[in-house]
C-alpha cells in the first residue's frame, strides 16, 4: 500500500486575481507552478467596474 502525502507542500498554490482598473481583488484560483512559469493573466467579469477586464495575479494576504 502507498502512503499518502496528506500536509506535503506541492506544485500547486492558491492566488488571487486583482482587477487592473479599479485594484481590487475580486477572486480566488490555484495555480500548478510547474504548468504556468509566468503570472496569470485573464479576463474576468469585475462586479465594480459591471464590465470584463483584465484580472492579474497577486499574492493571498
Amino acid at each position: 500500500m502507498a502512503k499518502s502525502k496528506k500536509g506535503k507542500k506541492g506544485g500547486v498554490e492558491i492566488i488571487a486575481l486583482q482587477c487592473s482598473e479599479c485594484k481590487r481583488r475580486n477572486y480566488t484560483t490555484k495555480k500548478n507552478k510547474k504548468n504556468i512559469q509566468g503570472k496569470l493573466e485573464l479576463k474576468k467579469y469585475c462586479s465594480f467596474d459591471r464590465k470584463h477586464t483584465l484580472h492579474k495575479e497577486t499574492k493571498v494576504k
